[in-house]
């Protein structure tokens, strides 16, 4: 799957004016809410459940919040830029302006590619492994 499947025109957010990262995953649940249908409360319930797990913001000001998602039909993507950088309790502790947020079905299987993997590798089983 490719990104332009998942991130439609409509879904790409530009200088968005939001002060801290709760304020942030409540916009982002309510813009999500309105593009697939779940009530944000859902959306926003399962954001904040994956960011005690550990950060999303995975450094030099990106944060990638994501979570699988009871009743939807497919994957769904929003990037936002935001107006100004916030805490967002990244790794590098550095602040995030750059948001990329992944809703998935509950039963979507996320293929991860380990950073040591030959570029082109995929596990048994996968399309392209042995």
């Amino acid at each position: 799957m490719e990104v332009f499947e998942i991130l439609a025109p409509d879904r790409i957010f530009d200088a968005l004016k939001l002060p801290s990262k709760k304020k942030t995953l409540l916009e982002l649940a309510e813009r999500a809410a309105d593009i697939t249908g779940l009530p944000q409360r859902t959306i926003f319930d399962i954001l904040q459940g994956r960011e005690r797990l550990g950060t999303t913001g995975v450094g030099r000001g990106i944060a990638i919040p994501h979570g699988k998602f009871p009743g939807l039909d497919g994957i769904y993507g929003l990037f936002v830029r935001l107006d100004s950088p916030i805490n967002f309790d990244s790794v590098d502790n550095e602040p995030v302006d750059l948001i990329f947020f992944l809703l998935a079905p509950e039963a979507a299987c996320v293929r991860r590619r380990p950073a040591t993997s030959m570029p082109g590798s995929c596990p048994i089983g996968w399309p392209g492994g042995q």
